[in-house]
């Protein structure tokens, strides 16, 4: 596995570019995606976006799930929100739950800076037979 290639992959996913996200990690069936909280980042309460929070742990599910070389896209997300972040820097870590052949699902602990939980996001993808070429 290339981890560089991966990267240079996901520099494609604009949104992820444009959310200012950065894959601090992968390997097969895992990923670990940061973000530096900006002002954009922030709602009307000036706490870090649900959306924003979504958003994170839905690109660290996508990078993992596809770290395989099979594409995979998603057919079910769920997140529950805990608490708002502390610090500046909010991390996303996947953890790959079930591998199958045509279904895999992941969990995804959003934490801040403090390692203090924020989120947990669970998602299940269709694993395609189309390659993803790193």
């Amino acid at each position: 596995m290339d981890k560089q290639k991966i990267r240079d992959y996901f520099f494609n996913d604009r949104y992820a570019r444009f959310s200012r996200i950065e894959i601090v990690d992968v390997d097969e069936g895992y990923c670990k995606v940061k973000m530096e909280i900006e002002d954009m980042h922030l709602n009307a309460l000036d706490i870090l976006h649900g959306g924003a929070i979504f958003t994170l742990a839905d690109f660290a599910f996508a990078v993992a799930s596809n770290s395989r070389g099979k594409a995979a896209v998603s057919i079910n997300a769920s997140i529950n929100y805990f608490r708002p972040p502390r610090g500046k820097t909010v991390f996303a870590e996947t953890e790959e739950i079930n591998l199958g052949n045509k279904l895999a699902t992941y969990q995804v602990r959003v934490y801040d800076e403090l390692g203090t939980s924020v989120a947990l996001f669970t998602g299940t993808v269709f694993r395609t037979e189309k390659e993803v070429k790193f």
